[in-house]
């Protein structure tokens, strides 16, 4: 931990701590500015596949200490948003090369986020088939489909010996993206996809060693956690996790108990690190009855621990020099500002989105690869 975090130069913020290197099992990251994994819709359809706009795009923001590549998905059957990449097909590997190529040649770290979304993916995804997850629930709200919103539907629970087949999707996405040039992959275990959809009650109810009890409820977690680390070692393997409160109709009944039992997993296979989504100072984990020692899960998991959501330069690096987290991962922030770390160095403003939210999930440039670098504004003005 650096002492000061802080100091001013004329009218100039520099946060020092977020600026210093950080070791996550076998990546070094330049600073602890961190890219969050965003959904940006880009792919070429149909097919999934990585193309050289998000190349551009992941290039611009190679400054990031690490880059977590927005949530990629490991089959058709656990893909259901338009224009999401995928990480199952040869031309998917081939169309991810130029990224990670990209962001390499930048100096830059990228790792993928493998996502399975289980009961969120819309039967017209699957050609008519259900989705799958650990029960039968319905999740609440409306999917995006390629013809527009439409209600979910009820997912069919994964029958037992299934669930090795799901484990071994996993296994060769993971596979795929070594040889797409990744330097390590995540697994989305948050925001109510499949793993957080077996590991929390309300969608969990099954009734054989994936049910039941919070480490039960751990177990696909582990087997595919297990599986990721055959590939990569445990040194390049991280997961992200949201306990705090319903996501997309997923939740708990007692989050510190069934997130604890997730912690304690997560810290006996010694991951890389632990990214959660933990909006604002009253996140679930962001109170503790011990202050000098942070959040509950940073008291079970030693690793690198990632927190997200809503956060400024000044936070950040407050949460760092309190102990709380060792990085913190910006998403928003960084669609319009590609150069986020720049700024946060310089004590420049940062862009405004623009377009917001058509352009999240729009198919072209705007709002994409058209934000200038702040080099590009000074030479401008």
């Amino acid at each position: 931990m650096q002492p000061n975090s802080m100091r001013l130069i004329g009218d100039t913020t520099l946060y020092d701590n977020l600026f210093q290197p950080l070791t996550l099992g076998a990546i070094t990251a330049k600073n602890r500015i961190f890219m969050a994994p965003l959904t940006r819709a880009r792919a070429t359809m149909p097919g999934n596949v990585p193309n050289a706009m998000m190349a551009q795009y992941y290039r611009q923001r190679a400054g990031a200490g690490l880059i977590i590549s927005e949530a990629t998905g490991i089959s058709i059957e656990g893909t259901g948003w338009p224009g999401a990449p995928g990480i199952w097909t040869e031309g998917q590997v081939e169309g991810w090369k130029l990224v990670t190529d990209a962001v390499h040649q930048e100096g830059g770290f990228i790792m993928m986020q493998l996502w399975h979304m289980g009961r969120l993916v819309h039967p017209d995804f699957l050609g008519g088939e259900a989705p799958v997850s650990a029960s039968a629930t319905t999740a609440p709200d409306h999917a995006h489909t390629p013809s527009g919103r439409k209600p979910y539907e009820q997912a069919r629970a994964l029958k037992k010996e299934e669930i090795a087949r799901v484990v071994a999707d996993y296994r060769l996405a993971a596979e795929n993206a070594k040889a797409a040039g990744f330097d390590g992959v995540q697994l989305h275990g948050a925001n109510g996809y499949l793993i957080d959809q077996f590991l929390r009650d309300s969608t969990n109810s099954r009734d054989d060693e994936y049910g039941g009890s919070a480490e039960n409820r751990t177990r696909f977690m582990r087997e595919v956690l297990e599986a990721l680390i055959d590939v990569w070692g445990a040194d390049r393997v991280g997961i992200r996790l949201s306990p705090n409160g319903e996501t997309q109709g997923c939740d708990d009944s007692d989050p510190a108990t069934t997130f604890g039992a997730a912690a304690r997993v997560i810290e006996q296979l010694g991951l890389a690190h632990l990214e959660l989504r933990e909006p604002g100072s009253d996140g679930t984990f962001g109170r503790t009855d011990v202050p000098k020692q942070g959040p509950m899960i940073r008291q079970i998991y030693s690793g690198s621990l990632i927190l997200n959501s809503d956060y400024d330069a000044a936070k950040a690096s407050a949460d760092i020099e309190a102990g709380k987290c060792d990085a913190v991962s910006f998403g928003r922030p960084f669609i319009s500002n590609p150069d986020l770390p720049t700024r946060i160095r310089a004590g420049a403003e940062w862009a405004p989105n623009k377009n917001v939210p058509d352009s999240w999930y729009g198919r072209g440039a705007e709002g994409y690869i058209d934000y200038p670098a702040l080099a590009e504004e000074q030479a401008e003005g």
